[in-house]
């Protein structure tokens, strides 16, 4: 396993890459904007109670200090609870099942019960060194990469979580959705800078679906392809599936990280790690 500390010196690493130069498909209009957060990692949107959860780091992203928490936001950028779920340690990637909020937490993914407003078990992904994101499949099945230390990604079904897959082809996993049963992610990238890949949920199979992009964090699919964000250059880049291009949307600061996205209303919502505050955009043509 690599050093951990090594690994994370990634985060300050610059990188320059190549994108298409195609014209955009579309661009952000800003809608919104909501700050004092403390290094907010995620947003993700509850359909059903109408609201968008965000996670805080409140301190560094691996340190257990119990100071990171989930807030509750409206639709239209107002606070309704910072301090909704507290006691975290770093909690970035969330999804959401049945009532079900999970959030992985470094080596951890807790569920919380969304009408209760609480915690009500956390379990432990055994050799886990910075869990991200999370994806849930259609039988309630949570995937949860893990970006640095190993790249792989976990797996929890019936109360156990498991190493689902484990592989250097992953290439530094962070933002995952599954789509036509297929595990997409996003990667952050080790030796070369990150791609868009997907891995088969029947057999595990890796393939690539993009050259590399940037060090790539959230990740969310739009019409006619998926948006994804570049962390260290801040930068949103669309990956269009019709022609396989990477065109960049918008640049924005460093430090944004995992997007959700309301196609209903056409609106992107991006966390600012660095800014500590999120942003929400409409996608306008």
């Amino acid at each position: 396993m690599r050093n951990l500390a090594l690994v994370l010196a990634l985060f300050f690493t610059v990188n320059n890459f190549v994108i298409a130069q195609t014209k955009k498909p579309f661009y952000l209009q800003q809608k919104w904007e909501l700050s004092g957060f403390e290094a907010p990692e995620c947003i993700i949107l509850d359909n059903e109670n109408t609201v968008l959860y965000v996670s805080s780091m409140n301190g560094t992203a691996t340190d257990k200090d119990r100071n990171g928490y989930i807030s509750r936001v409206s639709l239209d950028g107002k606070m309704i609870a910072k301090d909704w779920i507290s006691g975290l340690n770093a909690p970035k990637g969330m999804g959401i099942y049945k009532g079900k909020l999970y959030v992985t937490d470094i080596d951890k993914i807790v569920e919380i019960d969304i009408k209760k407003g609480k915690i009500i078990h956390e379990y432990t992904a055994e050799g886990a060194t910075f869990l991200n994101d999370i994806a849930i499949d259609k039988k309630g099945n949570v995937y949860a990469s893990n970006t640095f230390g190993l790249s792989g990604i976990y797996k929890l079904s019936d109360g156990k979580v498991v190493l689902w897959i484990k592989d250097e082809k992953l290439d530094f996993p962070n933002g995952l959705l599954i789509d036509n049963e297929e595990l997409y992610l996003a990667s952050w990238g080790d030796k070369i800078l990150g791609k868009l890949m997907k891995v088969s949920l029947s057999n595990k199979s890796i393939q690539e679906l993009s050259t590399p992009i940037g060090n790539l964090d959230g990740l969310v699919k739009t019409t006619g392809g998926y948006l994804m964000s570049d962390w260290l250059a801040g930068k949103i880049v669309f990956w269009s599936a019709l022609t396989k291009e990477t065109i960049e949307i918008t640049d924005l600061p460093k430090g944004s990280a995992d997007i959700e996205l309301d196609p209903k209303s056409k609106t992107v919502f991006v966390p600012q790690m660095n800014e500590g505050k999120i942003v929400a955009y409409t996608i306008k043509k």
